[in-house]
């Protein structure tokens, strides 16, 4: 089971997983028809189970619900990959402008406003609302409330359940075949020495970028471009659009919503911290 924030990695790890279970850069069908997003409401939710159990290979689900809403079992592993949350926000500000909005209502059975809609903020004013919003978690969460219970309710399940696994979103950036064996060991998968330097290619943004038709998820046709998906994968990017003062704002509400030991490891250049 996948569990993450939007823009944290998710198609990521479905993809590594992917690979690491069949061994073969060509996976047998598309990405999100062989790992579904669990809570999606466009298909019903009858066929989407009919699809799981008709799979013989082994199932990587991928869900964006914290793990305090999956039903919790010893025999699945669940990875939880966590980002620095300022760069999981800019990655969703230039998701929003990816997405179909007259699709998106269609499909959501919305009605159309009567009035234009009012100018977006820049990056730089939408960043600061966001570190600003205070919302109930549970309202939104893919607010900063949201983003850091998720990562709460993970980072306190793994240090007492050996089956919940934490992965950097910069780890997989510093080291992507040092973090894929990690997983491997972690869902006990061995691969043969001669396959990694393919299965590893296979996972990094430029080779997953150019098969975006097969690996970004399409449902309901919502995104005006599914390359867009790919847009950089870098890290830093919120950082760049503040001040130290703003960053240190961030800091002040980060504290006030997650612990100091989650925040450390979160926060952290890859390597600062064992794993």
């Amino acid at each position: 089971m996948i569990s993450t924030r939007s823009k944290s990695g998710t198609t990521w790890m479905q993809m590594i997983c992917a690979l690491l279970i069949f061994q073969s850069p060509e996976l047998p069908e598309p990405l999100p028809a062989m790992s579904p997003w669990l809570e999606q409401t466009i298909a019903p939710k009858d066929e989407v189970y009919e699809r799981l159990a008709a799979q013989r290979h082994r199932r990587f689900i991928k869900t964006h619900t914290p793990l305090d809403g999956v039903p919790m079992d010893p025999r699945v592993t669940y990875v939880v990959v966590g980002r620095h949350p300022l760069d999981m926000a800019v990655s969703l500000y230039h998701m929003y402008d990816n997405l179909d909005g007259e699709r998106f209502r269609a499909l959501t059975r919305r009605p159309a406003t009567a009035t234009a809609p009012e100018p977006r903020p820049s990056l730089h004013d939408w960043l600061i609302a966001w570190i600003d919003r205070d919302v109930p978690h549970s309202d939104d969460l893919s607010s900063l409330p949201g983003a850091m219970w998720h990562l709460t309710d993970a980072w306190e399940r793994h240090l007492c359940r050996p089956n919940v696994l934490l992965v950097h979103y910069d780890d997989l950036l510093a080291d992507l075949a040092g973090e894929m064996r990690r997983i491997a060991d972690a869902l006990d998968i061995t691969v043969p020495e001669h396959l990694w330097p393919a299965l590893v290619d296979a996972a990094t943004f430029g080779s997953m970028k150019s098969r975006a038709d097969r690996l970004v998820p399409t449902a309901g046709g919502l995104l005006k471009d599914v390359t867009a998906f790919f847009r950089r994968g870098a890290s830093g990017t919120g950082s760049e659009v503040l001040t130290e003062e703003e960053l240190a704002r961030y800091d002040r509400r980060a504290h006030e919503l997650a612990p100091a030991d989650l925040l450390r490891w979160l926060h952290r250049r890859p390597g600062d911290l064992p794993r």
